[in-house]
């Protein structure tokens, strides 16, 4: 049906799993290419021992969530823990390889088309099964699946999605057709709509059309305010994002599948499973506890009320029964 979401990672305004620093904030920090050398000599010289495992993270709030989170929960289970966050998927990829980095959070989507380059269309459990083959091979061991999918969606403003009471793309799609002389404003980034796997693929595969003057390219991140403000009534939006809970974006149900999956999943290497037995049961429960649900509320918490990372992650530590 389509071309798979071969991103550059590298480039800006691309997908927020890799190099998405409009959705960092100040106060966590940002990246200077010297201090990402700095960074990879650090994690160059801190490989330790078997109790000594080092946390890899990306750039953005949900990776600097996740990261504390497994950090804080693994030092509650008697290891020493060295978190590394602030690097783009390449880098982060790149240091796990080299034996650099111990324990990730990895999402299919990313691994498929980034670092496999699949171009077949794939269900999210053939598309984890099939990383997860390729990896083993590397050395690289891909445990549970968590519920969480950080992937496209389409949004609506919650006054707009009430009124029509529309909450699936097709549905959308048929209310477009319905209405040809109206015109149905959508907002996106501009890489979305121009690449030849984004906005033209996914009209076919919904069989609706949106003329040049209904396509609204802007940054991602004032997708979400425009929104919010109901100055565009559709916009191309990330399902775990902070701001889609935090802005009452409705996202729609993607009942034909066009987005591909991007489950997180946590990656290790498997030297260091065989190092520390209980770590594949003590991140597969981890793994199990997280959803869109909670995953929303907790970048929500960091990127709109202005939380803490330490502080929202300790709130799930202690409101989840982990083993």
């Amino acid at each position: 049906m389509m071309a798979l979401f071969n991103r550059n990672r590298n480039r800006s305004h691309v997908r927020n799993h890799d190099n998405d620093s409009h959705r960092v904030r100040s106060r966590i920090g940002k990246f200077t290419a010297a201090a990402l050398l700095t960074l990879c000599a650090g994690i160059a010289g801190v490989h330790a021992n078997a109790t000594t495992l080092v946390v890899g993270g990306k750039n953005f709030t949900e990776q600097y969530v996740l990261t504390e989170i497994t950090s804080q929960y693994l030092r509650s289970k008697g290891y020493t823990i060295d978190a590394r966050t602030g690097l783009g998927s390449v880098l982060l990829r790149s240091a796990q390889e080299n034996g650099q980095v111990d324990v990730t959070w990895e999402y299919t989507g990313t691994a498929a088309l980034v670092y496999d380059k699949i171009t077949e269309k794939l269900d999210p459990k053939a598309m984890y099964e099939r990383v997860k083959a390729l990896d083993q091979k590397r050395g690289l061991i891909w445990l549970n699946c968590s519920p969480l999918n950080n992937t496209y969606a389409l949004g609506l403003p919650q006054q707009f999605a009430q009124q029509t009471g529309i909450r699936t793309i097709s549905q959308l799609a048929a209310k477009i057709d319905a209405e040809p002389n109206k015109k149905h404003v959508f907002a996106m980034d501009a890489e979305f709509a121009n690449r030849p796997d984004g906005l033209k693929p996914l009209e076919a595969a919904y069989n609706m059309h949106f003329t040049r003057a209904e396509t609204r390219q802007m940054d991602p991140g004032l997708v979400y305010t425009a929104l919010h403000n109901n100055q565009v009534p559709i916009g191309l939006i990330y399902t775990t994002d902070g701001r889609v809970k935090g802005f009452d974006i409705v996202a729609l149900e993607d009942d034909r599948h066009y987005f591909p999956a991007y489950n997180a999943t946590p990656v290790v290497r498997k030297a260091t499973l065989d190092r520390n037995p209980q770590l594949a049961t003590q991140l597969n429960a981890l793994s199990d506890a997280l959803s869109n649900d909670t995953m929303l509320e907790m970048n929500k918490q960091v990127d709109i009320d202005g939380k803490s990372v330490h502080d929202v992650a300790a709130e799930f530590i202690r409101t989840h029964r982990l083993p």
